[in-house]
C-alpha cells in the first residue's frame, strides 16, 4: 500500500544546474530605520538653528558685532516680549498670515485650473504660454505702483502681489506635469469610458498629485516672500511692515525679530502642507 509522500518530504525541484535549494526566508527590515521616526528627524532637524543660536549668543558676548549691527538673541527677545505686552505682536502676525494664506489659496486655485487647461490643451498652450512666460519674468517689486494705480492702497492690492506670487509656481508644475502624463494610462481609462472632467478629476490628476504638491510648497514659500513686497505698499500692519519700519527707526532687534518670525511661521505653513501632501499621496497617487 503506497502513501503519498507528505509536502515536507517532497524532493527539491531541479533546476538547470542540478537540484535548487528552497528559498531562504525573506527578513523585513525597516525602509528608514532611525531617520523614519518622526522625533529622530524633528531633532535632528533643530540641530544647526539650536547650534547658530549658540553661536550667535557667542558672538553678541564676544562684541564682535556692535548691538545695533547684531542685537543678542536676549535683546531680540525682550523687543517681542515689549511687542507682546502693547499687543502689537500677535496682531501682527494674524494679519500677515491672514494675507499670505488668503492669497495662496486664490493663487494656487487659479495656477491649476490654468495650469491644466494648459497642459491638456495644446492650443491653449500655444495663445497663452508666451503671455505668462512674459509675466513670470516682471520683478514683484515692478508690479507695486501699477497695483497701487488700480485698486488703491487697501487690501486687495497686497492679496493680490501675493496670488501672483503663488500662481506661477503651481501653474508652471500642474501644466509640465500633465504634459507627461502617461498616454497609456489615459488611453485606458478612456477605453473605460473617462472623458473630459472625468478623466482630469479620477486619472490625470491624481497621476500628478506629487508634483502638484510641490509646485504648491513652492507657492507657499513664495507667498511669504511676496509678503514683505505687498506690506510695502502703505501697510500700517503685518510682519512686512514690522522689517522695514524698524529699518527706518534703527531697530536692529525688531528687524531680527521679524525675520525670525517669518522664518518659523513660514517653515510651520510648510510642514503642514507637507503632511496634507503625505495624506493625498496615500489617497491617490
Amino acid at each position: 500500500m503506497s502513501t503519498n509522500p507528505s509536502p515536507a518530504a517532497a524532493p527539491a525541484a531541479a533546476g538547470p544546474f542540478g537540484p535548487s535549494a528552497a528559498p531562504a526566508p525573506v527578513r523585513k527590515t525597516s525602509s528608514g530605520g532611525f531617520l523614519s521616526r518622526t522625533w529622530a528627524r524633528v531633532a535632528l532637524g533643530l540641530v544647526v538653528p539650536v547650534l547658530l543660536l549658540g553661536l550667535w549668543q557667542l558672538v553678541s558676548v564676544l562684541g564682535v558685532f556692535s548691538a545695533v549691527q547684531l542685537p543678542s538673541p536676549g535683546a531680540v527677545l525682550t523687543s517681542a516680549a515689549d511687542l507682546i505686552e502693547r499687543g502689537e505682536l500677535g496682531t501682527h502676525i494674524a494679519i500677515s498670515t491672514q494675507r499670505v494664506l488668503t492669497g495662496f489659496a486664490l493663487g494656487a486655485a487659479l495656477g491649476l485650473v490654468l495650469g491644466a487647461l494648459l497642459g491638456l490643451s495644446k492650443l491653449a498652450d500655444v495663445l497663452l504660454g508666451p503671455l505668462f512666460g512674459a509675466v513670470r519674468a516682471v520683478p514683484s517689486l515692478a508690479l507695486v505702483p501699477l497695483l497701487i494705480l488700480w485698486m488703491g492702497i487697501g487690501e486687495d492690492s497686497k492679496v493680490t502681489l501675493i496670488t501672483i506670487g503663488a500662481f506661477f509656481p503651481v501653474f508652471t508644475t500642474v501644466s509640465l506635469a500633465l504634459r507627461h502624463v502617461d498616454k497609456n494610462l489615459v488611453e485606458a481609462a478612456r477605453a473605460f469610458g473617462l472623458n473630459g472632467i472625468r478623466l482630469l478629476t479620477t486619472v490625470q490628476l491624481p497621476a500628478v498629485v506629487p508634483a502638484v504638491f510641490s509646485g504648491l510648497r513652492l507657492a507657499l514659500a513664495q507667498s511669504w516672500l511676496f509678503l514683505v513686497a505687498a506690506e510695502l505698499i502703505a501697510s500700517s500692519m503685518g510682519l512686512g511692515f514690522l522689517l522695514t519700519d524698524s529699518q527706518n527707526n534703527g531697530r536692529t532687534d525688531r528687524m531680527f525679530l521679524a525675520i525670525v518670525l517669518l522664518a518659523v511661521i513660514g517653515k510651520t505653513t510648510d510642514a503642514l502642507l507637507g503632511v496634507a501632501e503625505k495624506w493625498a499621496v496615500k489617497k491617490w497617487a
